[in-house]
């Protein structure tokens, strides 16, 4: 993490480390935690975890919009979510006590009092594949073999070589305009 400082003027600023490493989550966590905040979803783990607390079925056909609790209070609330059909709704309708009870045994309280239903489009991460880069020719393939040379890690590899494809590709449409 950097940090900016000034010489004893005051005028100069420079960047100085704090010698750190951070997670990635710690800063992702940062930037979404005021999103998921206004919405009442504070960390937004329910959303992350939707699938787990649900099941796969209902995860496809529905997801958590916000939960909006009483003035002063932090337990039941109402969770308002989005689900793929009127039909949908009517069946789960049937099953909120059984819902109602995931969600709180997730929290660890009784955090959600009922439900609030709104039928609407439900897209769920992972839906479109990510594009494949094209692939590289044998020079930049060979370049990019060798600065990977010294990974153990056959995994951390794998994932790096994708990156480094990836990069290898922005640079090639970059320098031809595209």
């Amino acid at each position: 993490m950097a940090t900016r400082t000034t010489d004893s003027a005051g005028t100069v600023p420079s960047t100085r480390r704090s010698g750190r490493v951070k997670a990635l989550a710690s800063a992702v966590e940062g930037v979404t935690r005021p999103i998921f905040g206004r919405r009442g979803l504070a960390d937004g783990a329910i959303v992350h975890h939707w699938q787990a607390i649900v099941g796969e079925r209902f995860s496809a056909l529905t997801a958590p919009e916000k939960l909006v609790f009483p003035t002063g209070a932090r337990h039941g609330g109402t969770l308002h979510l989005r689900v793929a059909s009127g039909g949908i709704a009517t069946q789960l309708q049937h099953l909120e006590p059984l819902l109602v009870e995931r969600v709180n045994s997730y929290f660890g309280y009784q955090a959600v009092a009922r439900l609030h239903f709104k039928q609407g489009p439900v897209t769920t991460p992972g839906e479109s594949p990510a594009p494949v880069p094209p692939p590289l020719d044998a020079r930049e393939e060979a370049g990019l073999a060798a600065c990977l040379d010294v990974v153990e890690d056959p995994d951390l590899k794998a994932v790096l070589q994708s990156l480094g494809r990836a990069v290898v590709t922005r640079g090639r449409k970059r320098r031809s305009g595209g």
